[in-house]
Order: structure tokens, then sequence, then C-alpha cells
């Protein structure tokens, strides 16, 4: 296996009395996608905040690319190659695709000195990306509120890795969706995976994780109960670890080895 491009060892976060993590550890490999499992309150969501740099951890170790990590915000993780895509995504539904796909780093072209948005480039870099993703818009100029939500977790994934995303981090990317458009994200996690990308995906249905997973990593109550390779491990366990249930180390004698 490749050297981890994040890896964070003994994780802890506290909001005054409150643990919202103790002793979380999860590396992040590139061209794998690692999914992070828990139910409501496992303490998911705060642990990407503190791998995008929302959070600073109250303990532990983090390091990227094998140097110590330490973003001051998340502006730090975006520029060292680290992306998020929220369950809400980031975007204006009445605008185009192609202005939600450069928003915040729009292509400029110069006429007589006065700067312009580039319609034309960001216009050919759209379409050219999302079919590259398996998406084929009706044209740049489509209004991102007219796609589905499969199509928009679509565009955000595709718009991260177009600028230089090393992991993706995607929160709950198929909690709303439908059965074809669930297919559709999950499909484009696996391109995305295949490019060399690190993909950490948070979910709590583990179908998901499994179509897609090379590691599973199952948080309870803000801590790691283990983490498993692919076919090292069934539905039902990983469900019944989700739910609080036995933890890796006791799974041991019936995998034949340690996990």
């Amino acid at each position: 296996m490749a050297e981890p491009i994040i890896h964070m060892t003994d994780i802890s976060k506290h909001f005054g009395s409150v643990i919202a993590l103790n002793g979380v550890s999860v590396d992040v490999v590139p061209g794998e996608c690692h999914c992070l499992l828990g139910d409501n309150g496992a303490g998911k969501s705060t642990f990407i905040k503190v791998m995008s740099g929302v959070h600073q951890p109250t303990g532990g170790e983090i390091f990227f690319e094998g140097k110590p990590m330490h973003f001051d915000d998340p502006r730090d993780a975006i520029a060292a190659g680290i992306a998020t895509v929220h369950q809400h995504l980031a975007m204006i539904p009445l605008m185009s695709v192609s202005r939600n796909f450069f928003m915040g780093n729009e292509p400029i072209k110069k006429r007589f000195g006065i700067p312009f948005f580039d319609h034309e480039h960001a216009d050919k870099v759209t379409m050219d990306e999302m079919r590259e993703m398996g998406i084929n818009l009706r044209g740049p100029d489509q209004a991102v509120g007219t796609l589905s939500g499969g199509e928009r977790q679509t565009v955000a994934i595709a718009r991260a890795v177009h600028f230089g995303a090393k992991v993706l981090i995607l929160d709950e990317p198929t909690s709303a969706l439908g059965v074809r458009q669930t297919s559709n994200v999950l499909a484009t996690v696996d391109k995305v995976r295949k490019q060399g990308v690190g993909v950490v995906l948070i979910t709590h249905n583990v179908r998901h994780a499994l179509a897609v997973g090379d590691r599973f990593t199952v948080l309870n109550r803000g801590q790691t109960l283990g983490t498993a390779k692919r076919g090292e491990i069934t539905p039902e366990e990983l469900q019944d670890m989700m739910a609080g249930g036995q933890k890796l180390a006791d799974l041991e004698s019936s995998l034949g080895g340690t996990v």
C-alpha cells in the first residue's frame, strides 16, 4: 500500500466538558476510498472538520504528506489540496453550471485592459469535466437548480478535482438521493479514486460504503472501533459495529488473523 497522504493518530477534540472525539486514528492513501462509518452522533462530522482545518484538535498528531499538519482555517487545507464536499452543496441554484463550477476561481481575460469573466474558457472546461464524469449537460449555461441531486454532487466533486484536490472528503453524499442518483454518485467516486485522489467517504449506509470502499473505519461515540480492508469484514459485522456491538479485535478469530 502506498504511503498515506494524511496520517491522523489518537485525535481528540473537546468542546468544554463535551468530548466529541477521543482517540480516533485514520490514514488516507492516494487512489483509495476510505469509508468513515458511524451512526448519528458518532463523531464523523467533527472528525472531518479537524481534517479539513475547521477545528483544531485538542490532542493527537496529524501528518500531511509526511509533515506535521497545522491548518489555521479551511483555506489552508484547501490550498494544501484537501477539499470537502458537504451535504448542503455550496452552490447557487439560479446560476449556471459553469459559473458555479468556477465560483471563487473565476477565469479572467482582459479587453482594453478591463478584466472580464472568461465565459468561453469556463464553458469549455465545465463541459469537458462533466463529460469526463459521465454527465451530459444541455449546455454550460444550464442552471444548477435544474440538475438532479446526484448531478449537483457530481458538479461539486468534479470542481474539487479540477482545482487540484489530493484528498476529497465527501460528507454523506448519498443521504438524500434516490437509487439511480446514488448509483451515479458512487460511480463518480470510483472515477475520482482511479485518478489517484484519496477519497474519504462519510456515510452511515453500509451498502453504499461497500460498493466503493477499499477500507472501512467505524466510529462510535467519538472513538475508533477499528479499521478493516475490503473482504475482511461482512456487511452484518459493519452494521453491528455501527450500532455499538463487537469491536474489530473481537472478530480476529473469525477472520483468521489480525484486522
